[in-house]
């Protein structure tokens, strides 16, 4: 095993759950799996060892974002923040016992996104190790907690004093993420919505009398999925095409002898660079309104979940595209704390080892050519910059 793969076994050893996706009261062999703390704990230690400046940032109880600095040797006048979530979603015993087969290693988090943990962290330690560091860029890993839920470890160091402020100050985030290492610039957004029908309950066996809730939001569904979903793919973008809705959960009724009253869908509506959230709960308002469909439409994240379009033509993001191999960066169609940190007047760019294609998967994988190779061109930038 490479270095970089050994790190990778051992983090997906070390179960990161979010503790969103916990039952009530876990217990037993489940219990310890829920948190980032042991992941975190074990990175500053290895960080410590390399040589580098640790400290945690709390975000929530028992929760912290782990910093490992590496300072140049004279002021810095850049600073490249290195930034993968340690959390990771659930998965059952068998999935964090980290196996290495055909080239691939398996296991919870391997792709999303301890892969990118793995390549970035050991980037770092190696150049750490070097005869010479840096002279002028100031080098930040960032082990952010709960992207897999609110995001709220990217929003406290968005907030937080790990990153300039002055603007003669060259910054540029990279967030690790399953990219297939292409440099992602943009990336949509995604607002979560309810939408909730209103009807009159009456006894099954004289529906006459009633009002069913559930009928009524088939019709909002039909027309979601077909004119409205239409409509937004007459508008495209260049990296990331067009925007998309997708009805993911449907609640109404109580027993089938009972005309329903109520009835309520939960619908993910990807947005585009220039849309926000409240711009898209107000477009489907209106548009269900025009086609006299009675629905109260309302958000369902605490925080907004933001597309990201970062400028190609910035310095550092175009030196890091030539230095990745690529004359052109991408597009991602899933959320991530690139746009978090943006919205933080941190630019970022998403980058990473693995496909997301694998990312959540019952068998989640990595390959190890591609976690090296990321490694290698990570140095290989870090290096360039002086």
């Amino acid at each position: 095993m490479t270095r970089t793969e050994k790190l990778l076994a051992e983090l997906v050893a070390l179960p990161s759950v979010n503790p969103a996706f916990a039952p009530r009261d876990p217990t037993g062999s489940a219990a310890p799996r829920f948190g980032e703390k042991n992941v975190a704990d074990f990175l500053a230690s290895l960080a410590g060892r390399a040589g580098l400046d640790v400290e945690f940032q709390p975000v929530l109880p028992e929760r912290s974002n782990v910093i490992a600095r590496l300072a140049p040797r004279a002021t810095a006048r850049q600073t490249i923040v290195l930034a993968p979530h340690l959390d990771t979603v659930n998965g059952d015993d068998s999935q964090f016992v980290p196996r290495l087969k055909n080239g691939r290693l398996h296991g919870r988090g391997a792709c999303d996104t301890k892969g990118s943990v793995a390549a970035m962290f050991t980037a770092l330690c190696e150049l750490a190790a070097g005869r010479s560091r840096p002279a002028q860029t100031e080098i930040i890993f960032a082990g952010l907690v709960d992207e897999e839920n609110a995001q709220a470890g990217s929003r406290a160091f968005a907030k937080g004093r790990f990153h300039p402020r002055d603007r003669s100050h060259s910054l540029l985030a990279i967030v690790g993420e399953p990219t297939r290492l292409r440099v992602v610039t943009a990336h949509k957004g995604s607002a979560w919505l309810q939408i909730e029908t209103r009807g009159k309950a009456a006894h099954g066996a004289t529906p006459e009398f009633g009002k069913n809730a559930i009928h009524e939001m088939a019709r909002v569904v039909e027309a979601l999925q077909g004119d409205y979903a239409a409509g937004l793919r007459r508008k495209s973008h260049p990296l990331l095409g067009h925007a998309t809705v997708n009805v993911g959960a449907i609640h109404g009724g109580a027993q089938p002898n009972i005309v329903p009253d109520h009835c309520a869908i939960m619908l993910d509506r990807r947005t585009l660079p220039g849309e926000s959230d409240a711009g898209a709960r107000r477009e489907i308002a209106a548009f269900l309104r025009g086609r006299k469909l009675a629905a109260r439409v309302s958000g369902q994240k605490a925080a907004p979940a933001r597309p990201l379009e970062t400028e190609p033509g910035l310095p550092l993001v175009r030196r890091f595209l030539e230095s990745a191999g690529w004359k052109r960066p991408a597009g991602a169609h899933f959320f991530c704390d690139a746009a978090v940190l943006a919205a933080g007047k941190i630019p970022s760019v998403v980058f990473g080892p693995g496909d997301v294609a694998q990312a959540h998967t019952a068998d989640e994988w990595i390959a190890a050519e591609g976690l090296e190779r990321a490694k290698n061109l990570l140095v290989t930038f870090l290096r360039s910059l002086g």
